[in-house]
């Protein structure tokens, strides 16, 4: 994926912990987590080191809300699409297919974290595994769900269910091309209907 070269459209405009975020994310993108500066940061943003400091501890946090604010949005969908009274396949292909398109609309951040998030502080990794468990757990619950009923085929365990859309979901940072020949929601899709095929019973 081309890392973005110019800020997003209002950023100096933006909300100082957004404007440090928005920076934050193109710099990463471009230069890598280990060779982003803070003072490349904050001379980037406008800003100064203590207004950095004041939203974010450190340049760890910055990593980490890069990941978090992806991960609570996809958080946020999945319940609505979980709690939904539509079929259990409705719901997991619904599940299955906004993760993909969550996932490239915020492709810089996702190739960031996975990228970088070896440099997380222990502290925040731990966070981060957690809260990446949680949405884990809530989309398995819907297949389980779906074997439970007989809707899905009992053939795969759940876990390993999990395991094989999501790696198709990490790798998409490192092949998707926004000038590529499918739209975010044709890869989605694509995918859904692959996953959906594996539990047919």
């Amino acid at each position: 994926m081309a890392a973005r070269t110019t800020e997003p459209a209002g950023t100096h405009e933006a909300p100082v912990p957004q404007r440090l975020l928005a920076v934050a994310t193109r710099l990463f993108a471009e230069r890598g987590y280990d060779r982003t500066s803070v003072q490349e940061i904050v001379e980037a943003a406008g800003v100064t080191k203590g207004a950095l400091y004041h939203y974010f501890g450190s340049k760890d946090d910055l990593l980490h809300e890069v990941y978090a604010r992806m991960l609570r949005l996809q958080q946020q969908r999945l319940d609505a699409v979980a709690a939904s009274d539509a079929p259990v396949e409705e719901r997991l292909r619904a599940a299955a297919a906004d993760v993909v398109v969550t996932t490239i609309e915020n492709l810089d951040d996702a190739m960031i974290f996975f990228r970088s998030m070896h440099q997380l502080s222990p502290e925040k990794f731990k966070q981060v595994r957690a809260e990446r468990r949680r949405y884990h757990e809530r989309f398995r619950a819907l297949i389980e769900e779906g074997q439970r009923t007989g809707v899905f085929s009992t053939a795969t365990p759940a876990d390993l269910v999990v395991d094989y859309h999501f790696g198709s979901v990490h790798h998409l940072s490192t092949w998707y091309r926004t000038d590529g020949p499918l739209t975010p929601q044709q890869v989605a899709d694509h995918l859904a209907d692959l996953l959906l095929r594996a539990l047919r019973p």
